[in-house]
This record gives C-alpha cells, structure tokens and sequence, in this order.
C-alpha cells in the first residue's frame, strides 16, 4: 500500500508516517516506481505506534516497546514499560498539583494585596527575592 492509504488505514497524517520513519520506529520501505510501498507489519507497527502516543509515551518509550514486540518479548516487559510510564505520570501530576497550588495562592494574594494597583508591583509578577519587574528595579 502506498504511504496515504497507511496513513489513512492507521488513522495519522502522511507527515507523521514520514517523521516516524525520521526518528526510526518505522523502517523505511522498499520502493517500486518511486514510491513507498508499505506492507500490513507496517500498518501494525503504525497503529501500536499511534496507540502508544495516545498514552503519551515518549520517542525513546516507544523505540523500546517496538523492540519488545518485535522479538516477542512476554507481556510482562510491556507492563513493566507501562508501571514505569505509570510513575513518570503521577510525578508530573503531582508537579501539576504543586504549580497549581503556587498559581492559585499568587492569585489569591493578589485579590487581597494589590487589587487595581499598578501591574509590574502585583504579587503576581514580583520574583521570588523581593524584585519586581518595575523600571525602577
């Protein structure tokens, strides 16, 4: 199949077949008249690919999960690559929670120090060591 038709099939863009390739999770097809001519593996390979974007692993992750199946590897390295996932996510979250406990006492300081004042003196935009980012910083 022609490299829309696997795009189409694997529900992705001719640029993303195409980047894939790039960064080698996709190996690269066998020509015939010019064009890449791409086979049902290659449809499989794109679709897991595709899937293991949706959960947001990353370039690396998806190179070694690819590896795993490929040499048929037992399930159990996948769901060691998914616990590993699983951690990075909930250390992000947790990031995530501590940034939006940051942002929201900024914004609650605000609403009680410098309502209506001048910008560059809110809490808000103030550094952590008593600078602003007023001129006369």
């Amino acid at each position: 199949m022609r490299i829309g038709v696997l795009a189409e099939a694997a529900g992705v863009s001719v640029p993303t077949v195409r980047y894939y390739e790039s960064v080698g999770l996709l190996t690269p097809p066998a020509r015939q008249g010019g064009q890449r001519i791409y086979g049902s593996d290659d449809l499989k390979a794109l679709s897991l690919i595709r899937r293991c974007r949706e959960l947001d692993f990353s370039i690396d992750e998806i190179r070694a999960v690819l590896a795993s199946v490929q040499a048929r590897s037992p399930c159990s390295e996948t769901k060691t690559f998914a616990e590993k996932h699983l951690g990075s996510i909930r250390a992000r979250i947790a990031e995530l929670r501590a940034l939006e406990a940051t942002v929201a006492a900024l914004v609650n300081g605000c609403e009680t120090t410098c309502c209506d004042g001048a910008a560059p003196d809110c809490v808000i935009l103030q550094g952590g060591c008593g600078t602003s980012l007023s001129p006369s910083s």
